[in-house]
């Protein structure tokens, strides 16, 4: 069990939709789509690229709607129910940054929203399906999630079932929609792909600012309730946590997808470097520790070595 039971979240902090054809998508679907688009995307960063551009046709995707009503009754609905886990993890990501980006660099958090949707969605990205996995939309301040997503990281990437796997993955996106607001996400874009690439130092600090999330959800106490979303988390959690950064990075997958490694293609970096930077994070709590963009040696985070 991970949530507290006396934790509560309002439905409506994550909203339910999709259901629609997602005609706009510039990749196809199917597995080979996913395989494709792991490589080059899984876990953040600004989709438009994949994605079809322009302003999504609302009419392509079923109307949005609020379906967690049943969340409602507190934590024992998240320790039972995967899009209840999504909600109440929001909700101390939200209760986290909110003290710990003030307190640690000046900027007061904005909330992101949060969509869980199924099949397809339109965002303020384009239009998207399934095959992307969790995505970061800037363009309309959004994470996006069809929790179906999860059952593709164990069984088909070898991650852990876990629900702190599953949380991790929700905190990498709210890490992106961090450097959205910390102005840098764009520096994914200016420089795509490569073993030292700006993509790469992106998606690690995102890994960071997931482990400095772990870091305090367990203690720091939700307003509301006077107690942590979180119980304490233990080793078995952690590995939890990092067989899904593991599961992702871009060795495993191009190793698994292709037979061969070729560095100067990742867009994420290594399942070692994935792991790496998330302790780095969970060990200190300091935003200050995930400055990737700053590091000389990738595979060994200072505040790991």
């Amino acid at each position: 069990m991970t949530f507290n039971e006396g934790a509560r979240m309002d439905s409506g902090r994550v909203r339910t939709g999709g259901g629609g054809r997602g005609g706009k998508m510039a990749l196809g679907g199917g597995a080979g789509g996913l395989i494709l688009v792991v490589l080059v995307l899984l876990f953040g960063g600004d989709p438009s690229s994949l994605l079809g551009s322009g302003v999504p046709d609302a009419s392509e995707t079923s109307p949005a709607d609020s379906a967690l009503e049943e969340c409602e009754i507190g934590g024992a609905a998240a320790n039972a129910n995967v899009d209840c886990r999504v909600l109440y993890t929001v909700g101390s990501l939200d209760s986290v940054w909110e003290q710990q980006l003030a307190e640690q660099t000046g900027v007061a958090y904005l909330q992101p929203d949060v969509e869980i949707f199924t099949s397809a969605t339109a965002t303020g990205c384009g239009n998207a399906t399934s095959d992307i996995g969790p995505f970061y939309c800037p363009a309309d301040r959004t994470a996006y999630f069809d929790t179906s997503f999860f059952d593709e990281l164990e069984s088909r990437f070898g991650a852990s079932g876990g629900p702190l796997a599953q949380e991790y993955v929700v905190a990498h996106e709210v890490g992106h929609h961090l450097q959205n607001q910390l102005g840098d996400l764009s520096r994914a874009q200016a420089d795509p792909r490569g073993p030292e690439s700006g993509a790469v130092r992106t998606e690690l600090q995102a890994d960071c600012y997931a482990g400095v999330w772990a870091h305090h959800a367990d203690k720091l106490p939700d307003p509301a309730t006077g107690e942590p979303f979180l119980m304490p988390l233990s080793d078995t959690d952690i590995r939890d946590a990092l067989s899904a950064a593991s599961a992702v990075g871009d060795d495993r997958i191009q190793q698994a997808a292709t037979g061969r490694v070729n560095p100067e293609a990742w867009t994420h970096g290594s399942s070692e470097q994935r792991q790496a930077w998330f302790l780095a994070g969970y060990r200190t709590g300091r935003v200050d520790a995930c400055d990737t963009y700053a590091a000389g040696d990738l595979d060994s985070p200072p505040a790991v070595r």
